[in-house]
């Protein structure tokens, strides 16, 4: 299985950027996916998260209304489109499979891709 993260980069405040994760070796459509991000001496923490189908979504409280995580199964590509960011929204995005568990749990997701370096400045 592999996840393979792209769409990191350096933009300024209140600017967008869309990430991508494009899954192989999975049912993909089988699999919820999610989004964490991980900021230099800080917890891997829950970003966004959509249920195999993409009926589902889940978003954490701090990008509620400016990030939006969806999915194309026909492409095994889940995305996470970042509009308004802040600087707090600086690390390293991850996404990740899940074949089940809670959707907010890091430790409960079964594959992992790279990571992508997000970086926000002033």
């Amino acid at each position: 299985v592999q996840l393979q993260a792209s769409g990191g980069g350096l933009v300024q405040a209140g600017g967008s950027l869309r990430l991508s994760c494009v899954a192989s070796g999975l049912s993909f459509s089988n699999y919820r996916m999610g989004w964490f991000r991980q900021a230099p001496g800080k917890e891997r923490e829950f970003v966004a998260a959509i249920r195999g189908g993409g009926a589902g979504t889940y978003h954490a409280d701090s990008v509620k209304g400016r990030f939006t995580i969806s999915r194309d199964n026909a492409k095994n590509t889940v995305y996470l489109q970042m509009n308004n960011l802040k600087l707090e929204d600086t690390a390293v995005y991850y996404c990740a499979a899940q074949s089940g568990g809670y959707y907010n749990r890091a430790n409960e997701y079964d594959y992992w891709g790279q990571g992508t370096q997000v970086t926000v400045s002033s």
